[in-house]
């Protein structure tokens, strides 16, 4: 079974139609990331003590819940499942191509994956379009086969996408995925696509110099001591 929904033909029903208002491109970053990276050493991917009994507790931890997941009463589930669903109405999916180019789209958190796979389809060029691809997130790994029930009859807050996930994309011919094959979004989605926004820069107070500071802090102690009046200064010296 295909993991991707087939394509609509002009024998079926209209296809689905990607309004520019609908979406947003945002453009591969110019300067590769990776040349920015230094090379780690062997020691740093050696796991410490407290690495091992945090991961330990981590595993110990998740295993109790699912021991007493099934001690929850439905109730229970449906109401938290309902509260989710009243918090995310919408989720956000931001679907990174290997060039890094990101098309991006809000669907209700009710819809189901399929929903995401017509749209990513939809958005593809037309000799693109009859190529399986698989939707995933990484790290960890996680295929979001629509082949598969357990992710294709959930829902996107059901998946824990919401309010917002970033799904890769990889194509079944491996050519497609090479980090420097543009991505193959029609020209008219493509056309359209804007500079990642810029994240926030926050201003760090500077550092005052320790003497500056303690100099500081006698000129206040200085300026805010209490004058001995002249009569209490006579009655000491008696």
């Amino acid at each position: 079974m295909s993991d991707t929904p087939p394509a609509l033909s002009p024998g079926n029903d209209a296809p689905l139609v990607v309004e520019p208002s609908d979406f947003k491109v945002y453009k591969a970053p110019t300067s590769p990331s990776g040349s920015q990276l230094k090379e780690l050493p062997e020691s740093y991917f050696t796991p410490t003590t407290a690495d091992l009994k945090a991961s330990q507790a981590t595993l110990t931890a998740r295993t109790r819940v699912l021991v007493n997941a099934p001690l929850q009463l439905r109730a229970t589930r449906d109401a938290a499942e309902k509260a989710k669903r009243d918090r995310w109405p919408n989720t956000t999916i931001r679907i990174r191509f290997s060039d890094r180019t990101q098309l991006e789209k809000a669907f209700p958190s009710s819809e189901k994956i399929r929903s995401v796979y017509a749209f990513v389809r939809a958005s593809l060029r037309d000799d693109v379009k009859p190529i399986k691809f698989i939707l995933y997130q990484s790290p960890p790994k996680r295929d979001l086969k629509v082949s598969d029930p357990k992710v294709r009859d959930l829902t996107l807050a059901e998946l824990q996408l919401a309010p917002s996930s970033v799904l890769l994309l990889r194509f079944e011919d491996e050519s497609l995925n090479k980090s420097d094959v543009p991505a193959p979004l029609l020209s008219t989605i493509a056309a359209q696509a804007i500079e990642l926004p810029r994240p926030p820069v926050f201003e760090v107070p500077e550092a005052v110099p320790k003497s500056e500071a303690s100099s500081s802090r006698g000129s206040q102690s200085t300026g805010s001591e209490k004058k001995i009046p002249k009569w209490f200064k006579a009655g000491l010296k008696k």
